[in-house]
């Protein structure tokens, strides 16, 4: 008892002298920025960038210990939220609280204006792309890109041939990925067309941020992203069939309970105010989609699918979908219901297609790219094949299709088997990898273990697009919570802060 009261005291000892070296501490004390890496709050001086300084002087105004009690006020609102992600990877099936830092990651004004304006700029171009693959083929004709490189894509879609979706708009909700290099220049590292995931946790993280920080959004002007749900609603609604009326059907098509992002599918759901289905709640009649209800069958116009196109229909894809709809190619055929994103349009995020989209918003659009890619290697051309096998321990290696951080090689860190490993693999299908030089990502100063210190981030912008386009401001910063790590993929670890585009004057 006694050796246990001694311990009590002297933790409580501990406590108070901590507490008395809190007082005097700032957040941002001793907070030393990446060597090479672009820092997003503060310039190469050390001083605050001129349009984040004011909020990190006000930030920096905290103890660790505020900002620790702050913290646990942030994770208490996301247990209560439920905001939750699961990983593939884990056998036990875990549901997992998407790890969030409470620093923010600004975005001046300026730089917004550029970012939105290349965004879609992209999307317009990409959209056009798929409409020529599947129609005139202009786009391998005048050899622009390679025609074979298309169509041996596995997200080719040869069903979609000759066929016009409501609109001609393939690409309804689009995550571009973006990095800023060591100069401070953002890049495209990917596109992500097909069911893109994570605007969720951007519009949980405001909800989180406001909640932790009220006076914070007192002082700054931060533009909104609350209006992502209606956004998007407003957008399917206008690319329904011409014969769904003024106030069209828009359902949710999810894969269930058991797919990693369910709970964006039914927190989407429930703010767009549409409903959320399974497979098993559709079905098809006369060649057109319908939704089972108590009241009756009710027609359905538009479906916001996050189901991938070989689970749709197991009439026209694989026969073994327990998923999909039987029958729902044929309703989208006919004109007679609008499926976001279009079947198909994986032809346009496909990886190796990837490193042709600067030359296609020259051809399409006649304009110079206003956010260029990163130089990518292609590993089915023969001398850049030979190129990335003979650099393998420099290079990042990423198999066309997979997603999530998943099938990727990071050469600098790797083991001399897994380099070998990957050597074959590229040898025998050189259509599914491509290869990046390693960029050094911005970083953005993140709470560790250790204390405040500096962590990779990229951003995922969301487009929007109906019969306009929007691009929501901002989008997800993912963060690489593990030191130097450049995976920000939150099935590799990763974490992810509120995004602050600022308005000018902020």
């Amino acid at each position: 008892m006694l050796t246990q009261t001694m311990g009590t005291e002297q933790a409580q000892v501990q406590t108070q002298t901590q507490n008395h070296a809190d007082a005097g501490a700032r957040l941002f004390d001793g907070f030393v920025p990446h060597p090479t890496a672009w820092d997003e709050l503060f310039a190469a001086g050390g001083g605050a960038h001129d349009h984040c300084a004011a909020l990190v002087e006000r930030l920096g105004q905290l103890s660790p210990a505020e900002f620790q009690r702050l913290r646990g006020d942030a994770d208490l609102v996301f247990v209560n939220q439920g905001i939750t992600f699961s990983v593939y990877a884990d056998r036990r099936g875990v549901e997992k609280i998407f790890p969030f830092d409470l620093i923010p990651r600004p975005v001046a004004a300026h730089e917004w204006k550029r970012l939105e304006a290349g965004l879609v700029q992209r999307i317009r171009t990409l959209n056009l792309f798929i409409h020529d693959v599947y129609h005139e083929g202009r786009v391998f004709r005048e050899g622009v890109v390679p025609e074979e490189l298309v169509v041996r894509s596995k997200a080719y879609r040869p069903e979609m041939v000759g066929f016009e979706p409501p609109g001609k708009q393939y690409l309804h909700v689009v995550g571009t990925d973006l990095i800023r290099d060591e100069h401070g220049e953002f890049r495209v590292l990917e596109d992500n067309g097909r069911t893109p995931s994570g605007v969720s946790y951007v519009l949980e993280n405001r909800v989180v941020m406001k909640k932790v920080f009220p006076r914070l959004f007192q002082h700054f002007r931060v533009r909104r992203v609350e209006d992502y749900p209606q956004r998007l609603r407003e957008a399917l609604s206008s690319v329904a069939p011409p014969n769904a009326g003024d106030s069209p059907c828009v359902v949710l098509l999810s894969p269930g309970p058991y797919n990693s992002a369910y709970f964006e599918h039914s927190f989407l759901a429930r703010h767009m105010g549409i409903e959320l289905v399974l497979g098993q709640d559709l079905f098809v009649h006369d060649d057109r989609l319908f939704l089972k209800t108590t009241r009756g069958p009710q027609r359905v116009d538009v479906v916001y699918r996050r189901l991938d196109d070989d689970f749709l229909d197991p009439e026209a894809f694989r026969p073994d979908s327990l998923l999909g709809v039987p029958g729902l190619m044929r309703a989208y055929r006919a004109g007679n219901v609008t499926l976001a994103n279009a079947v198909g349009t994986g032809v346009a995020d496909d990886k190796a297609v990837y490193p042709f989209v600067e030359e296609m918003i020259r051809f399409y659009l006649g304009e110079e790219p206003l956010i260029k890619n990163v130089p990518t290697y292609i590993c089915d051309r023969p001398a850049d094949r030979a190129y990335v096998l003979g650099h393998l321990d420099e290079l990042v290696v990423k198999a066309v299709n997979e997603s999530g951080g998943y099938g990727m090689l990071m050469g600098p860190s790797s083991t001399k088997a897994q380099r070998a490993e990957f050597a074959e693999k590229i040898r025998a299908n050189p259509r599914n990898y491509v290869a990046q030089p390693v960029v050094t990502l911005s970083t953005c100063p993140t709470w560790t273990d250790e204390g405040m210190a500096p962590r990779h981030v990229d951003l995922r912008p969301y487009i929007v697009s109906g019969t306009s386009n929007w691009v929501l401001p901002g989008g997800l910063t993912r963060t690489a919570l593990v030191k130097g790590s450049l995976v920000v993929n939150s099935s590799q670890g990763g974490g992810s802060k509120d995004t602050w585009v600022l308005e000018n004057g902020a």
